[in-house]
């Protein structure tokens, strides 16, 4: 039996519409987040579920978290339905919302921390244990007596993830763990997810916006859309599917007139250089190249494939999502 094994699950939301002029009350429409969405996901896979705003991606995580209940379908993590025993089921999962807390924002993180230890009644030397695992990977040993109010978002997301893992939980869910992060903070946040991946075997559920995190760290994603799964797979192969377009740019030695490009190339002005864009299989790599060849003396050539954001956003033009 799977980890996590979903089935049909639909969540439906009645909300009321804006008051029409002249009208007392508000009309109700009903709205679906989630439609007939299944899946399966076994124990230790770290998987990415990605979709534009509003697929049904945070309901998902809501719903295998026991916080939500479904309007139909079923769902089974660990052998319990996340929604019927919640008490249960909550011991042994982790949840991360990028955009809430669940830390204290007046008290030093390691009060909030030993408050998690009371609620998940943690034996104190495992919990001095894993603390100090953690704070370590995490690189909080010096902000333990710090507010989390007086913590930079990096420092707080960190935090964030030491307050989830300090019970070690066997399914952690991540939803938009790096939003608003630095660089430096993000490869260090990726870096401790392999780690806790691969060494404790944590299975990880992760929502983003961020494709880099996804490239990073899946190798298997779920493409969600309008509430319904679009695809489930290997990431090398939804890439491939959009993966058709490459970049070259180009300077020259002195001013050049370019060459008539064939009508398949996108041709931009760079700096003191040009942007072509161009399909292979529509223009062969050896006739481009000639063409700019021809128009004078190269300084600089590169050529790459198109960022993974811009295969994704061409994913959801096409999928009209």
């Amino acid at each position: 039996m799977a980890y996590i094994e979903a089935n049909g699950l639909t969540k439906i939301f009645t909300v009321r519409k804006k008051r029409e002029k002249g009208h007392l009350m508000r009309e109700k429409q009903q709205i679906t987040a989630l439609d007939n969405v299944s899946f399966r996901v076994e124990e230790g896979e770290l998987v990415g579920y990605i979709g534009p705003n509003g697929a049904g991606k945070s309901t998902t995580v809501k719903l295998l978290s026991g916080i939500l209940t479904p309007s139909a379908g079923t769902a089974c993590v660990n052998g319990l339905v996340p929604w019927e025993n919640r008490k249960q089921h909550v011991r042994d999962i982790g949840v991360v919302f990028g955009q809430r807390s669940q830390l204290w924002w007046d008290v030093p993180i390691a009060d909030s921390f030993a408050l998690l230890r009371d609620i998940y009644r943690i034996p104190l030397s495992s919990y001095t244990r894993r603390l100090e695992e953690l704070t370590d990977a995490l690189q909080l040993e010096s902000l333990l007596r710090t507010p989390l109010r007086q913590l930079s978002l990096g420092q707080r997301m960190r935090a964030e993830l030491c307050g989830s893992l300090l019970h070690n939980p066997k399914l952690l869910f991540l939803d938009e763990p790096t939003i608003g992060l630095d660089a430096v903070s993000k490869l260090a946040l990726r870096d401790f997810l392999r780690h806790e991946n691969k060494e404790n075997g944590t299975t990880i559920l992760l929502t983003t916006h961020d494709m880099e995190d996804i490239a990073a760290l899946c190798s298997r994603v779920m493409v969600l859309g309008h509430g319904k799964k679009l695809f489930d797979g290997a990431l090398n192969d939804l890439l491939a599917r959009y993966d058709t377009s490459r970049i070259v740019f180009v300077r020259y030695d002195g001013i050049v007139t370019l060459p008539s490009l064939p009508e398949q190339c996108t041709l931009e002005q760079d700096g003191d250089g040009y942007r072509i864009v161009y399909e292979p299989a529509q223009v062969p790599t050896s006739v481009l190249l000639s063409s700019l060849q021809a128009a004078g003396p190269i300084r600089e050539l590169t050529a790459q494939a198109q960022s993974i954001d811009h295969l994704i956003a061409k994913m959801y033009r096409e999928m009209d999502l």
